[in-house]
């Protein structure tokens, strides 16, 4: 990389953070928890809007994995999505009814909220569908995996999006508060994924699986990204520059071997193709608050009008974490 483009990087990492530290205006404390937090916490954050049925599972999850404090931003939801998390007594929670589209899509608040309180800390930010596995997660809390991050010198670690979805159509098993999604999701799309090497950033652009089969047949470059790195040593210099799909500074997105070798990584399970999603399809829809005029929402629910069915006889049953390795879905790398 020139030297001319580096300090483009520099500068659109210091315009991220100033933009982040001004938009912390319109985020208003409900409940701040985090004098709790100590020095060695793995925190988890999150932004979301209705996601009521989803919270108990999902703080479930993550507490068992050894989640010790999660800082969530709700916008504006009306479905007790906020007042049930004012009651969690490990959550810290903001409320906004600003615009999720011009906070780059909750980017800004959560690149503040990590500034102000993610410094030294591991950190992985997740939506309320998304569950995060990596090797050995059987047997091991997130807290050995981030130990051996520390002692590898590794400051990020990836995790592919793996849209996972039930058989048959997705409106018929009801979902119920507190279940595990993967109970009823629990296929996935084992091939059917692209990369491409992103010449800026350097990360790697994975577009695929179901939602690319499904909804953009004739049109994959539209198919929503799949690659993330949720997972970082946070520093307060540190930003997302687009959702958690890339980084600032650039070095935080080498998260692959380009010289034949494998690095270790994980998955984000995304349990979003629920009972649940033809409703928050259509009202995300209305809301026209997500990326590129919302032609993804568009896309899922002109589909999900005529009840498609994900599940193909290319779909594979999930099993455990083993299984996605051998598939060449993510790889423990040297990590024995």
């Amino acid at each position: 990389m020139s030297a001319l483009q580096s300090y483009r990087l520099r500068v659109r990492r210091r315009h991220r953070l100033a933009r982040a530290i001004r938009k912390r205006r319109e985020l208003r404390n409900m409940v701040d928890r985090t004098g709790q937090i100590r020095s060695s916490d793995l925190l988890v954050f999150s932004t979301l809007r209705n996601e009521l049925i989803r919270l108990p599972y999902f703080l479930e999850y993550y507490r068992n994995k050894g989640i010790n404090h999660f800082l969530i931003v709700d916008n504006d939801s009306d479905d007790g999505s906020l007042e049930y998390l004012m009651e969690q007594p490990d959550v810290s929670i903001w409320h906004t009814r600003k615009s999720y589209k011009r906070s780059k899509f909750g980017v800004d608040w959560l690149n503040w909220l990590q500034f102000r309180y993610g410094h030294n800390h591991w950190c992985l930010v997740v939506d309320p569908d998304e569950f995060f596995i990596y090797p050995f997660c059987d047997t091991r809390p997130i807290r050995a995996l981030t130990d051996w991050l520390d002692a590898s010198s590794i400051k990020s670690f990836s995790a592919m999006l793996l849209d996972m979805y039930p058989r048959g159509p997705i409106t018929e098993q009801p979902y119920q508060s507190g279940q595990d999604p993967l109970e009823i999701a629990c296929w996935f799309d084992a091939g059917n994924y692209t990369a491409t090497k992103n010449p800026v950033y350097g990360n790697l652009w994975i577009q695929g699986g179901p939602r690319s089969r499904v909804f953009f047949p004739n049109e994959p470059e539209l198919a929503p990204a799949l690659n993330k790195i949720p997972l970082v040593k946070w520093n307060r210099r540190y930003c997302y520059a687009s959702s958690t799909h890339m980084l600032l500074p650039r070095g935080l997105n080498q998260v692959f071997d380009e010289w034949g070798g494998e690095k270790a990584s994980g998955l984000l399970l995304h349990a979003k193709f629920l009972d649940t999603f033809t409703a928050k399809a259509e009202e995300e829809l209305q809301r026209n608050e997500h990326y590129s005029a919302s032609v993804e929402y568009k896309a899922y629910a002109e589909r999900l009008r005529n009840s498609p069915e994900l599940w193909c006889k290319w779909s594979e049953k999930y099993i455990n974490w083993r299984q996605l390795e051998i598939l060449g879905l993510m790889s423990k790398g040297n990590w024995a």
